[in-house]
């Protein structure tokens, strides 16, 4: 099917962080639209009532999901999590057995293909 590892993650937002979500949000977008080429899709998600923030990310492969996580624990980790909790993390594609022990390590369910197609 695709080479592509992607995944939702689910969160929410703690009490009285949303404006610091939205400010370190930007900088996670310039940062990884400027390093990590391997990354297909990386968008930001909120509810109307800002208490829930979903993202959706999708890299080419394996290499640059490694790439992407590597500069997240370096750069971001922290204060994601000091400002976000995490209710679902569910990871689709086949990614290898490095971003496999990877994902999982940080509390990812992965979803491996079935069938189905992407133009």
């Amino acid at each position: 099917m695709t080479e592509n590892v992607y995944w939702i993650l689910d969160t929410s937002v703690k009490e009285g962080e949303l404006e610091n979500v939205k400010a370190l949000m930007n900088e996670m977008i310039e940062q990884t639209k400027a390093n990590e080429p391997g990354t297909i899709g990386y968008e930001w998600h909120v509810s109307e009532d800002g208490k829930n923030v979903t993202l959706y990310e999708r890299y080419k492969d394996s290499a640059a999901t490694l790439a992407h996580l590597d500069n997240f624990g370096k750069n971001f980790a922290s204060r994601f999590m000091k400002m976000l909790d995490i209710k679902k993390f569910v990871v689709y594609g086949s990614p290898d057995e490095t971003a496999t022990k990877a994902l999982t390590g940080i509390g990812a369910k992965i979803m491996k293909p079935l069938g189905g197609f992407h133009r």
